[in-house]
């Protein structure tokens, strides 16, 4: 049950970001089911969704690795990818360019919590059916 737990700031996360896009359908007068109105609207609404569109594929990412590899590791990288999705909300906000640094550091968290997954799937296996212990061998030559 604690792997539930360190999802919580991305459920807070994404009740903000609804919110925003809500504000700004307000602000700009755009009434649903619309979806396009003022480019600033335009942007709020795409960066909530494309944050919504990342979701499943880093809770995946983030169960393997915390199941596989270490939870520690997982929750750390996970609040580091809530920090980058909130970078990527407010810069894409602003303007079409603000959203790269933001991304970019959500594609190198998801990259490591998938090769960390990977690897702990690995050794899992390794462990199980070839009774081969990486950590055992690891520690022997530190």
């Amino acid at each position: 049950m604690p792997l539930l737990q360190n999802t919580r700031p991305l459920f807070l996360l994404t009740g903000h970001f609804a919110r925003l896009v809500g504000k700004s359908r307000m602000k700009h007068k755009v009434m649903p089911p619309a979806v396009t109105g003022a480019p600033e609207f335009d942007r709020t609404f795409r960066a909530q969704q494309n944050c919504v569109e990342f979701y499943p594929a880093f809770l995946t990412v983030l169960w393997i690795t915390g199941c596989f590899f270490n939870q520690e590791i997982a929750a750390i990288l996970g609040l580091l990818y809530v920090f980058a999705r909130y970078k990527y909300f407010h810069g894409y906000v602003q303007s079409v360019k603000g959203r790269l640094t933001g991304f970019y550091l959500n594609l190198i968290v998801l990259a490591c919590l998938g090769i960390l997954g990977a690897v702990g799937i690995v050794n899992s296996f390794l462990d199980e059916y070839l009774h081969f212990r990486i950590m055992k061998k690891l520690s022997k030559l530190i």
